[in-house]
């Protein structure tokens, strides 16, 4: 059965992980990527050496991909860039502001070239602006954009452990992208669009936003809590071991305190009548649960709190992760050898998982490449 996107042509002149993670999910779906990279590589290729000595970042992020290098300062490598996109359906690219235009790539040129050619420009602070000149980089941005400051635990701000406003912004572009390749079939028209880190974690700022600037509160960082919401946060066990629990309404308030707590009398307490009112008094609150979960092991726990049917999550460290059993897997070739990768969502009924594409050495495409293209004249298709 052919993939979804089988036939498409996505030229992507990328690096890092914002642009790479849209391509990807692009190639995982049938379309024929090749990623443009410096003589040199991708940077991401040498984040670390993890992976059979390759990158974590660029293994999980390229599969599926062709390697090809180009040198956008020689001229014909430029010529050959050009006659990528004018057969190309989507046309992807995140370098520094302003780089592509300088090169003659801008993205409205290209359209005006190509009419039904979609563009993806990713940028650190979108195309307009004070900051649009910024380079950016993930850990800037959730500086920038408030995120650290309401990460970490109370006593500092902290960084969210993977790259949140890359990955947010790539997931934003292959919406946008796949929007625009439908939009296509109904007008015939290509189609701009732009994205950025910034804006893309501002978009899932929203909430403390709204929080801040309608209801004059800013939430205070809650570590491992919910800074809204309570119960709902990590509790230690009588064996150590870490718990987070969730209540989400009155209903589930009752039942932890009967079923889990075995002190029904708590859910009467007027200091716990309703969330805000638990929020307010969380101290007194964590003391009433420590006291109880402190005597108990984290399977005891979990065995009350599934009877009572409350959410609740193990505090799991990447041992834990390895070995979840509600893991899914892919298999991907890379140079070094096949790696197994946690599946990507979302699970696409017929779509055998393990028809993933292999991992792509450093030019390993450049003499294909550059003989399929080398003597088109530069129409679109």
């Amino acid at each position: 059965m052919p993939r979804d996107l089988e036939g498409l042509l996505v030229v992507a002149l990328e690096q890092a992980v914002a642009a790479p993670y849209c391509a990807s999910r692009l190639a995982d779906a049938g379309a024929r990527v090749i990623k443009l990279e410096r003589p040199e590589g991708d940077f991401a290729r040498r984040y670390d050496r993890h992976v059979r000595g390759e990158s974590a970042y660029f293994v999980w992020l390229n599969r599926g991909k062709e390697s090809c290098r180009v040198d956008l300062k020689q001229a014909d490598d430029l010529a050959l860039v050009r006659k990528l996109i004018a057969r190309a359906d989507v046309f992807i690219q995140n370098l520094a502001p302003g780089a592509t235009t300088r090169l003659g790539l801008g993205s409205a040129a290209l359209r005006d070239a190509h009419p039904r050619l979609i563009t993806c420009d990713i940028s650190g602070y979108g195309e307009s602006g004070p900051l649009a000149h910024l380079k950016a980089y993930d850990l800037l941005v959730q500086a920038e954009s408030g995120l650290a400051e309401l990460t970490g635990s109370p006593a500092e701000p902290g960084r969210v452990a993977v790259s949140v406003c890359d990955i947010a912004c790539g997931m934003y572009a292959h919406q946008a992208v796949l929007q625009a390749l439908f939009a296509r079939e109904r007008s015939g028209q290509g189609r701009g669009i732009q994205v950025s880190l910034f804006h893309a974690m501002a978009d899932w700022m929203n909430v403390p936003y709204l929080q801040h600037v309608y209801g004059g509160i800013t939430p205070e960082r809650p570590g491992l809590n919910h800074p809204t919401i309570a119960p709902y946060g990590l509790y230690r066990c009588g064996d150590g071991q870490g718990i987070l629990l969730s209540i989400q309404n009155e209903r589930e308030w009752l039942a932890f305190c009967e079923q889990v707590l075995g002190r029904p009398e708590l859910a009467g307490d007027p200091r716990f009548a309703s969330g805000p009112d638990r929020v307010t008094n969380r101290p007194a609150l964590n003391a009433a649960i420590d006291s109880v979960f402190s005597t108990l092991s984290r399977p005891e726990v979990i065995e009350r709190l599934e009877a009572a049917r409350i959410a609740y999550g193990r505090l799991s460290t990447l041992p834990d992760l390895a070995a979840h059993p509600q893991n899914r897997y892919v298999q991907v070739v890379t140079s070094a050898g096949d790696v197994q990768l946690l599946a990507p969502p979302p699970v696409v009924p017929g779509m055998e998982e393990d028809r993933l594409g292999a991992v792509p050495a450093l030019g390993e495409h450049d003499e294909a490449v550059r003989a399929e293209f080398a003597g088109d004249s530069q129409h679109s298709r």
